[in-house]
């Protein structure tokens, strides 16, 4: 059956686009087992959140061999709603949106469909800056994230 994970993720950026940072804390039986934040010098804040989601579940792996089901808290609604909802229409229609534009971070939300294909996830929305501790905790290591290449 594997083992219950939680993973909080987020992402920013100084200025959109600007420096950018990322950050993801992955949980167990409420215990933290390993965090990770990384920056890049121009981007956007959803390609952050998209690329704080990537890390995370490119670490699973080397956590649990086989993890159970895996919870993915975002104060994201771009990406909880675009892998649950928006993404079928998405591919459905080529990478494009319904005004037949080219979906934005179409590499990043490919990948992210990828890997999300290698597990049980359920997504969940939280509300940013709201008193949730590990939200605000990914929200501290995205800002020291920023801070390291400005």
């Amino acid at each position: 059956m594997g083992t219950e994970l939680k993973i909080y993720t987020d992402g920013g950026c100084s200025g959109n686009p600007g420096p950018g940072g990322w950050a993801y804390v992955i949980t167990k039986s409420l215990q933290i087992i390993t965090e990770k934040w990384g920056a890049e010098k121009n981007t956007t804040n959803n390609r952050m959140e998209l690329s704080a989601v990537i890390a995370a579940l490119e670490a699973l792996p080397s956590l649990s061999p086989s993890p159970g089901k895996v919870t993915v808290y975002t104060d994201s609604q771009y990406v909880q709603k675009g892998i649950t909802q928006w993404i079928r229409a998405w591919k459905q229609n080529n990478w494009l949106t319904s005004g037949k534009k080219p979906v934005k971070n179409q590499d990043l939300w490919q990948r992210l469909d990828t890997l999300s294909g290698g597990f049980s996830l359920a997504w969940v929305w939280v509300k940013g800056h709201a008193g949730d501790e590990l939200n605000e905790r990914c929200d501290q290591m995205t800002q020291e994230a920023i801070a390291s290449i400005q």
